[in-house]
Order: C-alpha cells, then structure tokens, then sequence
C-alpha cells in the first residue's frame, strides 16, 4: 500500500531541549496510523509539524507528493489535509449552521474570513453541502442551535463536520476523545469508523485511550523522548517489552 504521508528525519529543538529526534514516519493511504507515546514524548510537537504549525529544524514532511512545509494552514487545508484539535476549534458564539458555513467558503476561495457567513448564507450549494454533511454526523436537527450550548461529544461532531465538508484525503486527529463521557466516546470511534468506511479517509491519531487506539488504528507508532521507538501492528504492540518501559519507566523481563 502506498504512503500519502511521509516523515523523514524529522529534528525539532526548543533551545536544550530535543522534542523530536530523527522521526521517521509513513502513513499508509486509506489507512489509520495512530501515534501514540507517554505524556512529553513528542506526539503534539510532531502533529503541529504535520499541519505546518511548527517547522522542523532539519528533515521533510511531504503529503502525496507535496512538502507541507512552509505552508500558511488554509493551503495545507486546501492540500487535502485538515485537523480535529483536542479541544474542538469552532465559533461558541455562533450558530451550527453558522460554523458549517465558514469552511465551505475557505474550501471555494482559499481563505479564512469571518465575512463568510454572510457572503455565503445566501448560496444554495453551499448551504445543501453543509446540511448534507450534518446529516452524515448526526447533526442536522441540531443546525440552528448555538454551539456553546452543545455537549463535548455534539461540538466534537461539529468540528468532524467541519473538517470534512472541506473534503481532505487525510484527517490528522488530537485526542478526538478527550474529555468526553464513555458513551460519547463509544460514539465517536463508531463515527470514525463510518467516515472510513464511507469515505476512505487516511486517518492519523494521537490518542491516549487505548481503546480507541486498538479500535480504529491498523499501523501504531510509538514515540518515547521525541524518538520513535516502535511501529508495528495492534496486535504486536500490546504488551511489546519496548513499549511496557516507555509507559511503566521501568524494563519488563
């Protein structure tokens, strides 16, 4: 299977400290590569240079074809590569609909304008995509409401909408769980499940509930100290010796 993303040799310092150290990572297209690692082993450091956040001090990051570095984030958007953060990024203060509406406009004129809301509310194609993909998340009877008023789990929905009306190859998430209730976090892995079934999204994730790990991911890389130290599959992970002393801080014999 071919790579759609490919890390090479990536180093990345902050003054003494070495937050990322020759990481080399490929992920898989139409895959769910999952990263995970203890707390300060390099994976929010590595995900901020995915998305062109942070630039590396040495190595590449090239996505089918591309290198991403350098690039303002509304060009790695319309690259094909969009974002759900661990706290969900969207407009508290305005409505569902409202928030759909924004990226809808970035997709078609390649910037990022609050102006949006009202240049766009009048197009109907834009207004018949965002209620389609409310309707794909579950969200459609929610369009009038204003988001602060939605639990973790709904703004969570919100911001996957969002994410995907801008139709990306590759959907980078940061602890898409965080915070939720068990039963919203039951029904986000399911969510993801259907958006790659449906879609055939490549899918990276940073997460550190291993049940939504083992559920969703193919191929895991596990990173300690900014290093890599394991990549394999599920099933090989669990329990490896490697990744025991990584999270326990102590050998395994």
């Amino acid at each position: 299977m071919s790579s759609i993303l490919s890390v090479k040799g990536v180093n990345k310092r902050f003054g003494g400290l070495q937050a990322l150290g020759d990481v080399n990572l490929d992920v898989a297209e139409n895959s769910c590569h999952a990263i995970i690692g203890p707390n300060g082993a390099g994976k929010s450091t590595l995900l901020n240079v995915l998305v062109g956040k942070l630039i590396p001090d040495s190595g590449s990051v090239v996505f089918d074809g591309q290198s991403v570095l350098g690039r303002q984030p509304h060009e790695i958007n319309q690259m094909g590569i969009s974002r759900v953060f661990q706290t969900p990024e969207i407009f508290a203060d305005l409505s569902v609909m409202e928030n759909m509406l924004i990226p809808c406009f970035a997709k078609r004129d390649g910037a990022f304008k609050m102006k949006a809301i009202g240049a766009v509310f009048g197009e109907r194609d834009m207004v018949q995509k965002a209620e389609e993909m409310l309707a794909e998340v579950g969200m459609l009877e929610k369009r009038d409401m204003v988001a602060s008023s939605m639990s973790r789990g709904d703004k969570r929905r919100l911001e996957m909408a969002m994410c995907l009306v801008q139709d990306p190859r590759l959907l980078l998430l940061d602890e898409p769980t965080a915070g939720m209730a068990r039963a919203d976090t039951e029904n986000t892995i399911e969510l993801l499940k259907t958006i790659r079934r449906e879609r055939g999204i490549t899918m990276a994730i940073i997460e550190h509930d291993m049940n939504v790990v083992f559920s969703l991911a193919e191929r895991i890389t596990v990173l300690a100290q900014g290093t890599p130290l394991v990549e394999d599959i599920p099933d090989n992970i669990k329990g490896h010796p490697k990744v025991r002393e990584a999270y326990l801080g102590e050998a395994q014999v």
